[in-house]
């Protein structure tokens, strides 16, 4: 009961339903756990481990563990800070957690909730320090920092953590990591990059098409721009999604399949002036852009898919990543994001204008240079399904921040190159969640231990089952709880059984055409 406890308190939509114990382990006592200070590993200084004693009051609830803290400085430039927390019972496996937007802390909170099933957990803040995840000015005129938050932060910190875990309990038998937007990013990074560290992995709404995502924002920013009459208010963005829902939602509100709602925005379009309840010209070319996804302006080929239908006037949708709260786009988080890569990253400028990027030689620039670094979007995952790792790659059809679609089209980049890949790599979409998690529809997932399942023993899973809680508060009510299937199939309903029990559904393959 502690352990859901814990797990409910830290709020890890995709930490659930714990797998079986492998072993329970005592480790050493406080002593050994402080000795850890004196291990010595190269271009690492470990700066305490302490003995934490078990909690249960609310507000810090966790199991007795040992945590290690330190830093790692492979370069000159490099303060690559982690921790490892190792459980007093743990259950013999090692899961690395990944970050979200441009890190700059531990991921604390996740790492609870892995801790309290038992794992060995580890995080680092991807080799800089910063409360704001959006900002990226640790990076002006810091290449190496660059590198270490693209991907040299995630191997550094899994050497060093399974060499604390070894010394103090012994090697992992198994190893998983998981991550979500830019976790899912560095998730598929592990993937191709370091094949061999993990066994599992769950990627969630990766960011993983970096430089493309980039430019996307800055598409959706120039749409947003385009005149003083483009922008979204609150108001507009809840017609939309009114508009949307009530044209390819089914009975309960919910668009199960987002790839067969053709929405029209031009179906709202005012028949004179601006008015409550209609969309003008300027305001349907701006929904119409960020609906496509750019496109490059001489070859007019696709540089990154648009978003579909629904979740546009959701708390944390549109407003929040797109539009702006009140229709001023500056105030969005893809304009946070964009603009500090571009101006900190690419061109070194702080004060550089999104308007300004060109979509076929900017883009080009951009991906020459810091593709390589950034960027997670190899379909070649042959050395890691080689060595039998298993893939989970999840994404919220309704996400307002990374177009649902580039899942889709990434794991049909991995198709294309490998063949079936249902031995080793599956991907789940959920219908009305948004980034990583929120929104109406169900939306903490079963992530981990299917995962687990699937490397200890051999179970692909054709489901994850999804679970909405009143309010997306674990300690709350169940609302709904509905499986998703693995893509292509869909998951429906028999027509008789209960709709929140999920033997009710079968996984339906779509027609060919």
């Amino acid at each position: 009961m502690r352990a859901l406890a814990w797990l409910a308190l830290v709020g890890m939509a995709t930490l659930v339903a714990a797998p079986a114990v492998l072993s329970q382990t005592p480790v050493s006592p406080s002593p050994t756990c402080t000795a850890l200070t004196n291990l010595t590993l190269p271009h690492v200084v470990i700066s305490g481990a302490m003995t934490v004693p078990a909690s249960i009051d609310p507000a810090t609830a966790h199991p007795a563990y040992c945590r290690v803290m330190g830093a790692a400085h492979p370069t000159s430039d490099s303060d690559i800070r982690f921790e490892v927390w190792i459980p007093d019972h743990w259950n013999g496996r090692y899961l690395q957690l990944g970050n979200g937007g441009f890190a700059g802390t531990i991921p604390e909170r996740i790492m609870a909730a892995g801790l309290a099933q038992g794992y060995a957990v580890a995080g680092t803040d991807d080799g800089h320090q910063t409360t704001n995840n959006a900002d990226a000015s640790w990076a002006l005129g810091h290449p190496e920092k660059q590198i270490d938050f693209g991907y040299r932060a995630l191997k550094e910190t899994t050497d060093v953590a399974k060499a604390i875990i070894t010394a103090y309990a012994g090697a992992p038998k198994y190893s998983y990591f998981q991550g979500c937007s830019d976790g899912g990013r560095e998730a598929l990074m592990e993937a191709q990059r370091y094949p061999r560290d993990f066994d599992g992995i769950v990627a969630g709404d990766p960011a993983n098409h970096w430089t493309h995502l980039m430019a996307d924002f800055a598409w959706n920013y120039q749409a947003m721009t385009a005149t003083p009459a483009s922008s979204l208010t609150p108001d507009k963005l809840k017609l939309v999604e009114a508009a949307v829902v009530k044209q390819c939602a089914d009975a309960n509100g919910m668009i199960q399949n987002p790839l067969s709602c053709n929405f029209r925005p031009a179906s709202l379009r005012c028949k004179s002036d601006d008015a409550p309840d209609c969309l003008t010209a300027a305001q349907i070319a701006a929904l119409e852009r960020i609906y496509a996804g750019p496109r490059n302006p001489r070859t007019h080929a696709k540089i990154f898919s648009g978003f579909t239908p629904g979740g546009e006037a959701e708390a944390n949708g549109w407003g929040r990543w797109i539009t702006g709260p009140d229709g001023d786009a500056k105030k969005a988080q893809i304009y946070a994001f964009a603009s500090n890569f571009f101006g900190n990253i690419v061109y070194g400028d702080p004060n550089y204008d999104l308007k300004r990027f060109d979509f076929d030689n900017d883009l080009k620039l951009t991906d020459e240079k810091f593709a390589p670094v950034f960027g997670s979007y190899d379909a070649d995952l042959s050395a890691f399904k080689a060595r039998g790792g298993k893939l989970i790659q999840y994404h919220g059809w309704s996400d307002p921040a990374i177009p649902a679609m580039d899942s889709v089209d990434y794991y049909k980049s991995v198709l294309a190159k490998l063949g079936p890949t249902g031995n080793f790599y599956r991907l789940f979409m959920a219908p009305g969640m948004l980034h990583c998690g929120g929104g109406p529809g169900p939306n903490v997932l079963t992530t981990l231990p299917a995962i687990t399942q699937w490397v200890e023993q051999n179970q692909a899973p054709d489901i994850l089952i999804a679970t909405k809680y009143r309010g997306d508060d674990p300690l709350q009510p169940v609302e709904q709880v509905r499986p998703l299937c693995a893509f292509p199939a869909r998951a429906t309903w028999d027509g008789t059984g209960d709709v929140n029990t999920p033997a009710s559904y079968r996984c339906m393959a779509p027609r060919a055409k």
